[in-house]
Parts: C-alpha cells; sequence; structure tokens
C-alpha cells in the first residue's frame, strides 16, 4: 500500500530533522524537500555576512520548499517536507496548500534532543569546513533553547521524536503504520 500525505518534520536546529526526514523518504518511498538542500545553494551563490542576511535566505528557501510542495502535492501521494518551520508563520501557506489541493492534514514530528546532546552537534557543525558558515551554527551553541521547539497550528498526527534516545528507523515505522491505516 503507498503512503499518503505530507509528513513534516520540523524542530531546534541539530535536533537530528535530517536524519530523521531521510529515514522517513527512505520507508515511505517518498520525495523529501528539505529546507537547507535549498538553502545551501543560495548561501553558496549569495553569502549571508550577518543573522540578518541569513534569515532572509531562509525566508527564500521557505518560499522555494512551498513552491515544490505544491508542484508535489499534484502528483504524488506522500511528500515528506523538513526544516526548522516557525511556528505561528508558516501555518497560513501550508494550510493554503493542503487545501488547494484536498488535503485537510498534515503528519507532524518535532524532533527534540538533550539540550546537551544539541549543543554537541551544534559545536561539530561549527567546525565541518564542508557545512557553510552562513548556517551561523556557532551563534546557535550561546543559545539554550530558542523559540521553534513547538508545532504548527496544523490539524493532524503529532509525533515527537527523541533523536537522544530513539533510533529514526522505529520512529518512521510508526508513521508507516498512520499512512498505511490512513491516519494521515
Amino acid at each position: 500500500m503507498t503512503a499518503r500525505g505530507v509528513f513534516l518534520i520540523t524542530g531546534l536546529p541539530a535536533t537530528g530533522k535530517t536524519t530523521f526526514a531521510n529515514a522517513l523518504a527512505r520507508e515511505l518511498a517518498a520525495p523529501l524537500l528539505s529546507k537547507d538542500q535549498i538553502k545551501e545553494p543560495l548561501l553558496s551563490v549569495l553569502g549571508a555576512a550577518d543573522r540578518s542576511s541569513s534569515r532572509r535566505l531562509s525566508d527564500a528557501s521557505f518560499a522555494v520548499l512551498f513552491a515544490l510542495l505544491e508542484q508535489h502535492l499534484a502528483h504524488v501521494g506522500a511528500v515528506v517536507l523538513e526544516g526548522n518551520f516557525r511556528p505561528g508563520e508558516h501555518e497560513p501557506t501550508l494550510t493554503q496548500l493542503l487545501v488547494r489541493h484536498g488535503r485537510s492534514s498534515c503528519a507532524q514530528i518535532l524532533c527534540r534532543a538533550p539540550e546537551a546532546v544539541r549543543q554537541e552537534r551544534l559545536r561539530a557543525r561549527a567546525a565541518d569546513t564542508t557545512r557553510h558558515a552562513g548556517h551561523r551554527d556557532a551563534s546557535w551553541v550561546a543559545q539554550a533553547q530558542p523559540n521553534g521547539d513547538a508545532f504548527l497550528e496544523i490539524a493532524g498526527p503529532r509525533l515527537v521524536h527523541d533523536s537522544g534516545a530513539t533510533d529514526p528507523a522505529s520512529g518512521c515505522a510508526l508513521i508507516r503504520s498512520l499512512a498505511n491505516r490512513h491516519l494521515v
């Protein structure tokens, strides 16, 4: 049975979103649309000299991600979205897209990790020469639990994945079960 639905993976930086989203997309045989896969090339071409520039590129990346979602919703049964979605900001666009394509909800997976684990991951990212400095990972290290660690106000199943304690495959199996029972 083919899974249907939109699966939104969100959470703070360094909480395991990308790892989980990749595992889920493989499990569902669904396309993965990732905000950072869009932002990376923009950073390489345009750069981001400061936090404001990085935020503008993030905003542009989310706009592209939603445009790609629009195309995918017309042609595929399931789509996995990954990014640090902003509660109170991204709901209107996502809700409009879902409604326009006859869908009333999406499954949300909020990735979390113990703060010590998250900080360790952020420090490793900041030292990673293959990751663009425009992500500002070093500045995230100084911030303990910034806003954004919440679900979006959109109908649908909500699950929390603790990447410090749970293997992504076990969470993916649960979500696949939901999708196969048409709860998504």
